[in-house]
């Protein structure tokens, strides 16, 4: 309402967070921008080796593969987790709304050093096991992929709640159950209905986590070991320890206009569904 009865108004009223981002990001992303053009020597050479380096493009192919299975696993108990907190019972929700928001009280790096306590090979996981003679050698939970996934799906999993739960409790309960009045299932009424029309909620999940997940760092870097490198520590490896930064930046920039576009895809959207709704 302010911006259209005032927009010099508005616009002065946005001017100091504008300024800050400006400082804070433009100007750094500037200069990364003209590291990737510049640093060896001048030209598109970096984005040539970004796109002909196979060690590039296996990090690539290895980060949209996890970023894939962690969208899809941390979307699917999301939207179990968010069923219980609308509309299981009271203790039920309280048990949900827990569990929803104990993990952010707790830092990310806290978290994964718990899961390493608990995968490792010496974890608590197959002391136990090999304890009671289920196995005799541990199993490779950490140092891999598996690790990285289980991590990165505990760190998002609530991140998805949010937009499937709104999506549930702006649902119209009369088309429940008009379905249910004309003798469908409850399970039918579940796939039929209900997940239909909350798919807004469940697309805009998965590209929040998807977006989160391209840029993880610290996750997979503790629990992959080194042998599971995503494009975040590609990036901090070229920058810090090769260093090749002109490599590194082109890969910056890349990633930064793969989640702009992703970001850009949510936001189309998500604003017809607002407007529908």
């Amino acid at each position: 309402m302010l911006a259209r009865s005032n927009p010099i108004g508005a616009a002065l009223f946005l001017a100091p967070l504008l300024l800050l981002l400006g400082l804070a990001y433009g100007i750094p992303f500037v200069g990364v921008l003209k590291w990737s053009f510049t640093l060896p020597e001048p030209g598109l050479g970096q984005y040539h080796a970004l796109l002909t380096d196979p060690l590039v493009q296996s990090v690539f192919v290895r980060t949209f593969r996890i970023c894939a299975f962690v969208t899809i696993a941390a979307v699917a108990a999301a939207y179990a987790i968010a069923y219980i907190w609308v509309r299981g019972t009271p203790g039920q929700r309280l048990v949900a709304e827990y569990c929803i928001l104990v993990p952010f009280w707790i830092s990310v790096l806290t978290r994964a050093f718990g899961w390493v306590a608990l995968l490792s090979n010496q974890g608590l996981i197959n002391t136990w096991l090999r304890s009671i003679g289920f196995l005799s050698e541990p199993l490779a939970l950490v140092r891999n992929e598996f690790g990285v996934v289980v991590g990165m799906m505990h760190f998002l999993i609530p991140f998805a709640v949010f937009p499937i739960a709104s999506a549930m409790r702006s649902l119209d309960e009369r088309v429940l159950l008009a379905a249910r009045g004309m003798g469908a299932s409850r399970t039918r009424i579940f796939w039929s209905v209900f997940v239909p029309m909350t798919m807004s909620g469940i697309i805009g999940a998965a590209l929040i986590v998807f977006v989160f997940a391209l840029g993880f760092f610290v996750t997979p870097a503790i629990l992959g070991g080194g042998r599971s490198v995503m494009v975040a520590e590609l990036v901090y490896l070229r920058i810090f320890q090769s260093p090749d930064w002109g490599l590194g930046a082109a890969i910056s920039i890349t990633l930064v206009v793969i989640v702009g576009l992703l970001t850009a895809a949510l936001f189309r959207y998500l604003r017809p569904s607002q407007m529908a709704g």
